[in-house]
């Protein structure tokens, strides 16, 4: 694995979604900006998952198999969709109740990818990082900044409050930075 390259997913992935939060419409909606950002980012969560997921196959490979099918869900439902979801609302100018009504004639399709894939990227950040701890793969203040952010992930974007979007953004940055610092410079993510 050529760890310069994949290591830049790691500070790539939380830091559009940090810089997507910053372009929410009024009452927390993604816009067209925010909504690209969150793509654009989710894409690089996919690789970013990959490599944490590969740290972790040689202690648990099922987790490892399982957890990264999981995160996978989670960013293409939890990240994408939603995303999506706020674009299409907004350019074809869909009232937020019009959605939830439209989205009550197809619940199948709604409970899969928005009420059950949209937790998977928390889950995955929450389970992640007590596995990362768990493994001892990383510092106990890396795996634990990971596992609050899946924490408060839904609550800042549930409630829509940017003042907790920031906070839980920052602290799935700073933690996601310093494993790419880190695997840039040793690389590898495990702990000496």
């Amino acid at each position: 694995m050529n760890s310069k390259l994949y290591a830049a997913p790691l500070f790539l992935a939380p830091l559009f979604y940090t810089a997507s939060t910053f372009f929410w419409q009024v009452g927390g909606q993604y816009s067209v900006t925010s909504g690209t950002l969150i793509i654009i980012g989710s894409i690089f969560w996919v690789i970013a998952f990959a490599v944490l997921f590969e740290s972790l196959k040689e202690k648990t490979p099922y987790y490892a198999a399982i957890g990264f099918l999981i995160s996978v869900y989670g960013c293409l439902c939890g990240g994408v969709a939603f995303a999506l979801r706020d674009i299409y609302a907004l350019v074809f100018n869909v009232s937020h109740q019009t959605m939830l009504n439209a989205f009550a004639q197809h619940p199948v399709f709604t409970n899969i990818v928005f009420w059950i894939g949209g937790p998977a990227l928390p889950i995955s950040l929450l389970v992640l990082g007590i596995m990362l701890i768990r493994t001892k793969t990383v510092d106990l203040w890396v795996g634990t900044c990971i596992s609050l952010s899946g924490i408060l992930f839904p609550i800042s974007r549930i409630t829509r409050m940017e003042l907790i979007a920031h906070i839980t953004d920052v602290l799935i940055l700073i933690p996601f930075t310093y494993l790419g610092w880190k695997l840039i410079r040793t690389n590898e993510l495990k702990k000496p």
